[in-house]
């Protein structure tokens, strides 16, 4: 269940998605620059449009560059593994990509009124990092914490289908898909704390 999005894309995409890693690894193409590359992406797709209501384009944009996520870790598997570096710029992209992506869709949503929207963009906002700051933190104390219903893939699939149906006339598909967003975030929240929980019991910590 921890990777709804990833199981089924991946698995289909990766005869798609390998012979491009191969040709930008034989091109000089490095990981990290894809990397940054689809950040950037996120980053205009978020700001550049979906902040200014142009939600279809918006959410294509978004969709398009946050797959790079599959083609940098495929080039560093094939490049012989990723660096500690690599590691720590990826994740480091992610939170700076989520928080274009979430502050762009509560900026878009004030200047419309939407009050509730607001809130549960914000909502989803820190629901997100906190998902992703307690499987860090769990394996920074060197436990797992794979475990989750909403991941990063999925948290941005969702909020891109509701994007894409309100901008193409279906009004409230954005905000019931933030508030379904932020329900699945904090109970993948929850999820990971239970989990690291049980492992912190079985060698004896609390």
């Amino acid at each position: 269940m921890a990777k709804i999005f990833q199981v089924t894309a991946r698995a289909g995409m990766t005869r798609v998605v390998e012979p491009v890693a191969r040709g930008l690894l034989r091109a000089g193409v490095s990981p990290n620059a894809v990397t940054v590359t689809g950040t950037v992406g996120v980053l205009v797709g978020a700001l550049g449009f979906g902040a200014r209501g142009h939600l279809v384009a918006g959410a294509l944009i978004v969709t398009v560059f946050a797959l790079t996520d599959l083609l940098d870790g495929t080039m560093a598997r094939m490049s012989g593994g990723s660096t500690r570096f690599g590691a720590f710029l990826d994740s480091s992209m992610d939170r700076i990509a989520d928080s274009a992506v979430f502050g762009a869709v509560a900026y878009w949503l004030a200047t419309e009124q939407d009050h509730s929207g607001v809130a549960a963009a914000l909502l989803c906002l820190a629901a997100g990092g906190l998902v992703s700051y307690v499987k860090a933190r769990a394996e920074g104390l060197g436990m797992t914490c794979n475990v989750g219903i909403a991941e990063r893939t999925e948290r941005l699939l969702i909020v891109g289908v509701g994007g894409l149906l309100t901008g193409l006339g279906v009004d409230p598909a954005l905000e019931i898909a933030l508030w379904l967003l932020a329900a699945v975030s904090i109970f993948t929240v929850g999820q990971r704390m239970a989990h690291v929980y049980r492992q912190a019991q079985l060698v004896g910590r609390e």
